[in-house]
């Protein structure tokens, strides 16, 4: 009874920050984020996938912040790198299924967890990648690159620079922005800085939108 009334309560406060975030979302894409929120909960108890352990905290934190650069994503080809337990690239994926995700994680134990997500949800549109991203390569690149402030920004687009399409963009999302986190290695520069509002939460979050040229 008890997983039950936490599931109606997450599904509520979900429903909630959607309508607040102005996302419209369908039964199935609903159905497809309770789920994988449920997954995080249960196999986050052995394998400490996430500091994170209520599920409600869970909703605002790690769906609804995701989901929060939606609007961002450009073009067909998005890579998630560091992506962890699948975030941000699980939600975003569920929401733009015309897209294709690539969810890269040096971890294995993670890339386990995001496999199973993507086999239980039938999620068609996402590829999994155990790797270094320095080590990872392809011969088509990625029209937007999604960093969840997993190095200084600086760091992070030198690590990702060589999977960047000639006119794609890099989003790194963060709290507060400091001033270092805008020199950038030549040709790439933060085109735009975009204050993101999370329903219920007062923490400042950013997304720099990072592009070449």
């Amino acid at each position: 009874m008890s997983d039950l009334l936490r599931r109606k309560e997450c599904q509520q406060a979900l429903e909630k920050g959607l309508s607040a975030l102005g996302l419209p979302c369908s039964p199935l894409q609903l159905q497809q984020l309770l789920d994988y929120l449920a997954l995080l909960y249960k196999w986050n108890q052995r394998m400490n996938l996430t500091a994170i352990r209520e599920p409600l905290k869970m909703v605002s934190h790690h769906l609804l912040d995701s989901l929060t650069i939606l609007e961002y994503l450009h073009g067909t080809r998005i890579l998630d790198v560091g992506t962890g337990a699948g975030l941000p690239g699980i939600p975003l994926s569920i929401f733009r299924p015309e897209q294709q995700f690539t969810l890269l994680d040096s971890s294995q134990k993670k890339q386990i967890f995001v496999s199973q997500v993507v086999k239980l949800l039938s999620l068609k549109n996402v590829n999994c990648v155990h790797s270094l991203v320095e080590q990872y390569q392809v011969e088509e690149k990625f029209s937007t690159i999604l960093c969840r402030a997993f190095a200084p920004a600086p760091a992070m687009v030198q690590l990702c620079a060589h999977l960047l399409a000639t006119n794609g963009c890099i989003l790194v999302m963060m709290g507060k922005i400091p001033q270092e986190q805008l020199l950038l290695p030549t040709p790439y520069h933060v085109a735009r800085i975009v204050s993101l509002r999370l329903p219920g939460e007062d923490d400042q979050r950013h997304v720099a939108i990072i592009t070449k040229g």
